[in-house]
């Protein structure tokens, strides 16, 4: 045994998570995590595969993906694999990261997990924008010339950066050349927070459901959950197929398949549905300027959550009925406002855009840090902090230990009503 701790194969196994010591209590919304990180190695495998036959070329671009289609020897299914992969692959982070706020995995000690999980969204982000434009499509290209002109509105160095991202004056084989170029090596940029944000993971240890801490009622990541995860990937790659296979351009758009026309513009701009958000974000003002700031402070409002946050006494949705009434409001505003911004910038789908970007950073600046002081105030009327004495209205009294009184605060709300 001695001999095998010392092994340079116990190493490596250990180091890739292995012998892992995981919570008990797990469920499957934390089977997720591995699910994003499956997507984000099939998307680096297809996309290397796709990039041996892709011509950026403003003139060949589009024929490419036809002869990648109709030529290459299962050129479609890699492409399908790739394409789908993507909303796939933003599927599971966007779960990922609501099951972290629901369960309070952004808390002390865990702020450097949180913050490089929110940077590899924001990586995702780009790296799709600039993948969305490679097939040179009719939408790829007006989704292009829409996003990138808005750097234009920077003060200062905004001419300065549309140039240096167009590389002229306007979209042309400069700037294809430029996207492919950023696309394929942003995803190994990926790869590297992933593996630091599996680091910091190991590090600091995993959240559970409950919220409390778990050093005590451990079990090894393999066999357990090992076995878990592999049910779930094979559940979703089974779903996943069926998808390719039997609806492959479900999640696409039809104006994608006519070739790039600088003189036609589509009757209306909509981007990938994992842009939704973001873009019903930037349509709520007319100002670009502050269209970006307001898409910047919804990536930053994610970032330093745990800063707004902080003192969490209990961690889980599960024990905090008015936190869980925020959260699925939360996760509802997000689901409206990507479902408008895939329909017409006209009333009243403006201003019930303008309403859901407001109730965004409402919740995350004011009434998460408002439900954050009441719960304190009430755990601070219920629990004796003094003599570690909990009261109970019909006079029983119980001596219960600091470490420990977390456990009980549901139980305080219930009975002290």
């Amino acid at each position: 045994m001695r001999l095998w701790s010392r092994s340079l194969l116990f190493w490596i196994l250990r180091a890739s998570g292995f012998f892992y010591a995981s919570p008990s209590n797990f469920n499957y919304w934390y089977n997720f995590g591995v699910l994003a990180f499956y997507f984000l190695v099939s998307q680096v495998i297809t996309g290397i595969v796709l990039a041996m036959f892709y011509n950026p070329n403003v003139s060949l671009a589009f024929a490419t993906i036809v002869n990648i289609n109709n030529e290459i020897y299962f050129g479609w299914w890699i492409r399908y694999l790739h394409a789908n992969g993507a909303s796939w692959f933003f599927f599971v982070v966007y779960i990922h990261i609501f099951k972290g706020i629901y369960y309070g995995s952004f808390a002390f000690p865990r702020q450097l997990l949180w913050i490089s999980g929110v940077i590899i969204w924001f990586l995702m982000i780009a790296t799709a924008f600039l993948g969305y434009v490679l097939p040179w499509g009719q939408m790829s290209f007006w989704g292009a010339m829409v996003i990138t002109s808005l750097l234009g509105a920077i003060p200062l160095l905004g001419p300065d950066i549309l140039f240096l991202l167009w590389g002229g004056y306007s979209i042309d084989d400069v700037t294809l050349h430029r996207f492919y170029s950023l696309h394929f090596t942003l995803p190994f940029a990926i790869l590297a927070v992933a593996i630091l944000h599996m680091f910091f993971l190991h590090e600091f240890g995993s959240s559970n459901p409950l919220g409390l801490s778990s050093r005590l009622d451990n079990v090894p990541f393999l066999p357990y959950y090992g076995l878990k995860d592999m049910y779930s990937i094979v559940l979703v790659w089974v779903v996943f197929l069926y998808i390719i296979f039997m609806f492959p351009d479900w999640l696409g758009h039809s104006d994608n398949y006519n070739i790039a026309n600088a003189l036609v513009t589509p009757s209306h701009i909509v981007p990938e549905w994992y842009f939704l958000p973001l873009y019903a974000v930037l349509r709520s003002v007319t100002d670009k300027l502050l269209g970006i700031f307001l898409i910047a402070c919804f990536v930053v409002a994610l970032l330093i959550l745990p800063f707004v946050l902080k003192n969490t006494l209990i961690r889980s949705g599960t024990f905090r009925p008015l936190f869980s009434f925020f959260f699925w409001f939360f996760v509802v505003d997000c689901l409206l406002l990507g479902w408008i911004g895939s329909l017409p910038v006209i009333s009243p789908y403006l201003e019930i855009g303008q309403f859901l970007t407001v109730s965004y950073f409402s919740l995350v600046f004011v009434l998460f840090p408002l439900n954050n002081v009441f719960e304190k105030l009430i755990y601070d009327v219920y629990v004796w902090r003094g003599d570690n004495i909990l009261k109970f209205n019909d006079g029983f009294r119980f001596s219960i230990n600091k470490s420990t009184s977390y456990l009980f605060d549901k139980l305080v709300l219930k009975y002290s009503r």
